[in-house]
């Protein structure tokens, strides 16, 4: 059992890195980052496996030997116990004057020992203990709720370090971001970002769509701080499953439950459709795209990439402001989360997008090093500024472009996890294991049949406690009471 205190204290310990640096399964991106900031102390903390603190080859050896330490500890203690539970109480000790709670009583003479003796068990029976008479004596132990109730504690640590185990390699938690009007359906190639156990593959996925219908916020604007303070976001989907739709809705902290996976509401923003056409009046783009919020009155970036259709490729980095202000000066702000003035504006840049090199881009970001911008900043040419519905024409005769309308967007993080019932459980018995523990005392107690002189009978009671026991004095004393109904009670000094 020291051994096992001994791992479980090095296990707390070995998962305080989790939470100091970045874990590859959870922050990839912040990996990364801590690799360019500081590639030497990256190198060190890496070749200790520091980056994947809960997959590591040093964490994965405690917690093996912690598994296996707890196993040797109960199955020995779990036998012990079985035969404790088959075997009779104790024999009554010949001096019972040496133990704790030592009473006498005196009892009328002429009693009938074996009277006294079947109403000594009938007392301690009354009184919960498990007996056996022993010639003019009776044993009595109670409390085994103690020992069982410790090894359910055991037995359930052990099944949150099975679950845990076991569950890990089936859990999967995957981001997408979901514009009005759009599905997204529950398949590996259609996640934005994903991390998974060892054994999630397609297969286990369960196969079902979500689709957006629609999705309302609703604020408050606080004048004393000046801003919108949120009430309330609700995102209203249906869900698809073999040609069948439910209508469901999904808030903050009420996510949607479907089929062990759990559906969490975790952002929301604008997705302005933009339709570009060539100087021939052919379309080469429309699409929503997705603005990310730069603050709380959603002042949002987005970007917008043509490969294709253009004399040249063409990205847009632009800026979209729901409520639209004009500052001082001359930039504009967003004075409400709301689309009460809706704007967008767009500086424009030409050559390679690097979509051809076989890399993966982000999407929601331009990377401009190798391009030309063309309007915007200090080109000459102004920005592109569209309200809703409005066009404008590209420079360089390229094209024109078109704010056609302004769906939304949420951000969705789909959550399976099978460590959550088992361990959950597993909890539950921990809680109750160890409480019933506490409360519960192990106790013997012996009565026995003395016959003093002039013919009168001596009654001793005695008991004897597994561990500490306040009680034990004022248990025995009840026993006293309780056999001598009423009679005087002499105690030994």
């Amino acid at each position: 059992m020291k051994t096992a205190l001994f791992l479980l204290l090095l296990l707390a310990l070995g998962a305080i890195p989790g939470s100091l640096v970045p874990q590859r399964a959870a922050d990839p991106n912040g990996v990364i980052q801590f690799q360019r900031e500081d590639p030497e102390l990256f190198a060190v903390l890496d070749a200790l496996q520091l980056f994947d603190t809960y997959t590591s080859v040093w964490f994965s050896a405690i917690y093996i030997l912690l598994f296996i330490s707890l196993v040797g500890c109960i199955i020995p203690r779990t036998t012990h116990h079985i035969k404790a539970l088959r075997a009779a109480p104790p024999k009554t000790p010949k001096n019972l004057s040496r133990l704790e709670g030592y009473h006498l009583v005196e009892l009328e003479s002429g009693v009938d020992p074996d009277a006294t003796v079947a109403r000594a068990r009938q007392v301690l029976q009354k009184a919960g203990y498990r007996t056996a008479v022993y010639g003019n004596s009776v044993a009595g132990e109670k409390g085994y709720l103690r020992e069982t109730a410790n090894l359910v504690f055991h037995f359930a640590l052990v099944g949150v370090l099975l679950g845990l185990a076991l569950g890990t390699g089936f859990k999967y938690s995957g981001q997408r971001v979901i514009v009005e009007g759009t599905s997204f359906t529950n398949q590996l190639a259609s996640y934005d970002s994903f991390t998974s156990g060892a054994f999630v593959d397609d297969e286990s996925l369960v196969p079902y769509g979500l689709r957006l219908e629609s999705f309302e916020a609703e604020y408050e604007f606080d004048t004393n701080a000046g801003v919108a303070q949120p009430l309330d976001f609700v995102a209203t989907v249906d869900v698809l499953r073999e040609g069948t739709s439910e209508q469901r809705s999904i808030r903050v902290n009420q996510p949607l439950d479907y089929e062990g996976t759990s559906v969490y509401l975790l952002g929301n923003g604008f997705a302005p459709r933009v339709t570009i056409t060539n100087p021939e009046g052919d379309v080469v783009y429309s699409e929503p795209v997705v603005f990310l919020p730069q603050d709380s009155n959603l002042t949002s970036l987005g970007v917008v990439k043509i490969p294709d259709g253009l004399d040249e490729q063409v990205g847009m980095l632009g800026f979209f402001y729901p409520s639209a202000v004009v500052l001082d000066s001359g930039a504009l702000s967003s004075v409400f989360p709301e689309p009460q003035q809706p704007v967008m504006t767009l500086n424009v840049f030409t050559g390679d997008l690097g979509l051809d090199e076989g890399i993966p881009r982000n999407v929601y970001s331009l990377e401009t090093e190798d391009m030309t911008q063309i309007a915007g900043g200090d080109t000459g040419n102004p920005a592109v500024v569209l309200g809703l519905g409005q066009s404008a024409e590209l420079p360089h005769g390229l094209g024109s472009i078109t704010f056609e309308s302004l769906p939304r967007f949420v951000s969705v993080d789909i959550h399976r996890d099978p460590t959550q019932l088992p361990v959950g459980i597993s909890s539950v018995f921990i809680v109750a294991g160890l409480v019933t523990s506490l409360f519960v005392v192990r106790r013997r107690a012996w009565i026995k049949v003395v016959e003093g002189g002039d013919q009168q009978t001596v009654i001793e009671v005695a008991g004897l406690s597994r561990g500490d026991d306040p009680g034990l004095d004022a248990a025995m004393d009840a026993l006293a009471k309780e056999f001598s109904q009423g009679a005087e009670i002499t105690l030994k000094p």
